[in-house]
């Protein structure tokens, strides 16, 4: 694997590497996943807030005296696209972090019958609603697996299409290296955080350790 220091962050922070060790247990009940998932998110949110906004002094006046406080600027020009379906629950816990963010819906899936060519499925977008996006806005999209890029590269490609934000983050629970390295050859300007990065793809394009299928962990489908 190439160094991808230059373009990929991964959240190191203990909790997130906590719940993300819940969430891999094949034994994690639909429940326990789907709160995970949402958890994550929080942390996630949370994170992105400490390292990607910034902050300016503010004057308040406590009970005794005068303070010098902070205040997180741009969290109000936020917008959180949710890759349906697996990334809801992801959402509902970054939105306890933007909670003022407006936000988006893209069902896009991966054919995964036609199989995977050269590291790549076709990708079947069937609902896009986006609200419009400003060059002032931080876009955020979320999807808990980021394996062969195939869906995030089609789910870029419509939240750019006619806007130019001012920053693209893609946030991702587990990813594998083939994807992250599609997304940087094709959207460079992004900027790719995930929680871990796994040691591989199989045969069938999931990746390996993984979550399994995140998507029908979270909603109790096979």
């Amino acid at each position: 694997m190439d160094d991808m220091g230059e373009y990929v962050s991964v959240i190191s922070h203990a909790l997130a590497q906590e719940v993300l060790t819940d969430l891999r247990r094949a034994e994690t009940t639909d429940t326990e996943f789907r709160t995970g998932l949402v958890r994550l998110g929080q942390i996630c949110g949370y994170e992105l807030l400490d390292s990607r906004f910034d902050t300016r002094s503010e004057e308040v006046q406590t009970p005794l005296a005068a303070a010098t406080g902070t205040k997180i600027t741009g969290r109000d020009t936020v917008v959180l696209v949710n890759v349906l379906r697996a990334a809801t629950p992801f959402v509902e816990g970054l939105l306890q972090a933007f909670p003022a963010a407006r936000q988006g819906v893209i069902s896009a899936s991966r054919n995964e019958s036609a199989g995977m060519e050269d590291g790549a499925f076709p990708v079947a977008v069937e609902y896009v609603k986006l609200p419009d996006i400003e060059s002032t806005d931080t876009v955020v999209v979320a999807d808990p697996m980021l394996a062969t890029g195939s869906t995030m590269l089609e789910v870029l490609g419509k939240v750019t299409e006619g806007a130019d934000p001012g920053q693209i983050v893609v946030l991702s629970a587990v990813s594998a290296a083939h994807g992250l390295e599609s997304v940087h050859e094709q959207f460079p300007g992004a900027d790719l955080v995930t929680v871990a990065i796994d040691d591989h793809l199989d045969d069938d394009g999931f990746i390996v350790p993984g979550l399994g299928d995140a998507g029908d962990r979270a909603f109790g489908t096979d």
